[in-house]
């Protein structure tokens, strides 16, 4: 029987709470009725007996604090909710047991932005992770010894995992599901509760907005100035002679104030309006790739697809009704 302990931080999204408890206890439902016996022990557990959610509207029941958890063997810490740093701060007095567990070998499972708890305990220090693809460069400026693994539904190491955005964790729980169980198994989960158990990336869901929080005037000038052309065919050298700059300092400085490269930012700049036009207008390809300053529809579509995930065509056909 394996031990699962669902973590019930203060702060946290109930749905990240239910969903878990629900899938095993489904699961353990799934193993009875085939007539295997349950393989889960499925417990809530928190600081305290019970925990208030959404500013006490919701009120949820401990099986056990975890003072009285002396071991488990899998650990999931819910989406946290609201300003990340806050919710750290009122759920520190969870961090040492999460650590204790995993030092006795437990593995912990993040789910969504449950991955700022989890790499606030340090373990993820020196490892991958994945986390919202919208809190992403927060993550990444709070916890800088973490490898944020952009677009991934789910990152696996060393008993550690962490998953996506919203219900990406969903492709999460289902692959601890196949760990633990069997891939029919997991088929049948994923039948039941209607998830696409082998979607791996959520690159077609993600909206790209600037990195704009830094304090580099010249940096800010070359995004605005990219954001602002999004027709013209832009080149480094050219970026950099309008601030001044020789191209080496402009890339350098580029790179360490947005996480992105100048030729990434031109690229994904290009690629955000391309997906917004496919979304709300009848442009076919062509149109869409000359709007936004390309002009080789391979290398439109390479692009494209390196980014979203999707081909140009799939993406339309997935997001604009009229397309469809």
């Amino acid at each position: 029987m394996k031990n699962v302990s669902i973590l019930v931080p203060e702060s946290c999204v109930m749905q990240a709470v239910a969903d878990p408890r629900y899938l095993f206890t489904a699961v353990n439902q799934f193993l009875s009725i085939s007539g295997s016996p349950p393989l889960f022990n499925v417990e809530l557990v928190g600081l305290n007996k019970e925990v208030q959610l959404n500013e006490g509207i919701f009120t949820v029941h401990m099986d056990r604090c975890i003072s009285e958890v002396d071991k488990t063997d899998l650990i999931f810490i819910p989406a946290l909710f609201g300003d990340m740093e806050t919710a750290i701060k009122a759920n520190e007095e969870l961090v040492p047991w999460i650590v204790d567990q995993y030092q006795k070998g437990a593995e912990v499972a993040s789910l969504c932005v449950g991955a700022f708890l989890l790499a606030s305990t340090g373990l993820l220090d020196g490892k991958k992770c994945s986390t919202h693809w919208g809190f992403a460069n927060e993550f990444r400026a709070l916890f800088p010894k973490v490898e944020v693994v952009d677009g991934s539904i789910i990152t696996e190491e060393v008993r550690l995992y962490s998953s996506g955005g919203a219900n990406s964790y969903w492709n999460l729980l289902l692959h601890l599901v196949e760990k633990y169980t069997d891939r029919e198994t997991a088929i049948l989960a994923s039948k039941y509760f209607a998830i696409d158990i082998d979607r791996d990336n959520q690159a077609a869901f993600a909206m790209f907005k600037g990195q704009k929080n830094h304090n580099d005037e010249e940096v800010l000038q070359t995004q605005e100035f990219i954001e602002n052309n999004i027709t013209e065919r832009l080149s480094v050298d050219d970026l950099a002679e309008s601030v001044a700059m020789n191209r080496r300092s402009l890339e350098r400085r580029f790179k360490k104030a947005t996480n992105n490269t100048v030729l990434e930012y031109i690229q994904r700049v290009k690629i955000e309006s391309a997906k917004r036009s496919f979304e709300s207008s009848r442009k076919n390809i062509s149109e869409v790739m000359y709007d936004v300053g390309y002009t080789d529809s391979k290398a439109f579509r390479m692009v494209f697809k390196k980014i979203t995930g999707l081909t140009p065509a799939e993406y339309r056909n997935k997001y604009n009704k009229m397309a469809a």
